[in-house]
């Protein structure tokens, strides 16, 4: 389920430039708010494992950079919208609505705070309503968030690949299919049928390295790109899982959620 979130903001002009991090952590203490059992749920464990299916996008909102270190988002209206998205049944579409309406979302570190209103939220209709469950479809995504991949090192830390790279798709995929392996189960995931292709939109492809729990001892650095194309060819259930859990890594951190692009061709004879 994908939702669009206006937000109306109460307080403060200026928030931290990397705010992914405090943005997921505002998303949680809703969810905590509503149904500690769920928010927990995604925060501990995941789904079998550990893979939390949930991201955002970037915040869509007028800003100049400033600060002293040039880390900070001046704000420069008082409306801002953003994507949620959840790999979650259809049926729990009010009660996510329900837990987000009238909520606040506080984005801050020690040096600046935002604090907004959630104005309203709406779901998104699905794309791909009138395709059966198990049917193959392709479809181009664009990124709304940096799309974060990597292969991890021996020391456990990870080489960061860039669009240009042919592991760059293969990485998707091997996401995409651990997702899968968590959501439908290993067999399903290894019989899946699964394309990824990566296309340019605007070159060079643009970078940005991102901060994760900026300005603390456990701070992670992460590089996500934008401005490229993403074409997939799978059943539709799998493109779905996609577009509500994020591709690629840190997606809980508000990485890799993606949006359709308009064409879509049914591959089914």
């Amino acid at each position: 389920m994908v939702f669009k979130i206006v937000l109306e903001k109460r307080d403060g002009w200026e928030m931290p430039l990397n705010y992914a991090y405090p943005m997921s952590a505002a998303i949680y203490r809703i969810l905590s708010r509503g149904d500690a059992k769920y928010a927990e749920f995604l925060h501990e464990h995941g789904y079998g494992k550990g893979l939390k299916l949930f991201t955002f996008s970037e915040m869509r909102v007028p800003f100049e950079i400033g600060g002293n270190r040039k880390d900070r988002m001046i704000l420069k209206a008082n409306e801002a919208m953003f994507m949620v998205c959840f790999h979650l049944p259809e049926a729990m579409e009010n009660f996510v609505k329900g837990l987000f309406k009238s909520e606040e979302i506080v984005i801050a570190d020690k040096q600046s705070k935002a604090v907004f209103n959630v104005k309203s939220i709406e779901s998104l209709p699905n794309p791909f309503v009138s395709y059966g469950e198990r049917e193959i479809i392709e479809v181009s995504l664009k990124p709304l968030s940096p799309v974060v991949v990597g292969e991890k090192k021996e020391d456990g830390k990870y080489l960061y690949l860039d669009p240009s790279d042919s592991r760059f798709a293969e990485n998707i995929r091997y996401n995409w299919r651990s997702k899968i392996a968590a959501s439908y189960g290993d067999v399903e995931a290894g019989e899946a049928v699964l394309g990824v292709e990566i296309t340019s939109i605007n070159k060079p492809f643009k970078s940005r390295l991102i901060a994760i729990k900026a300005n603390t001892e456990k701070e992670t650095r992460v590089r996500g790109w934008m401005q490229m194309g993403i074409k997939l060819l799978a059943e539709r259930r799998y493109i779905e899982l996609l577009l509500n859990a994020g591709v690629g890594l840190y997606n809980a951190q508000g990485m890799g959620c993606v949006g359709v692009v308009e064409e879509k061709v049914n591959q089914q004879e």
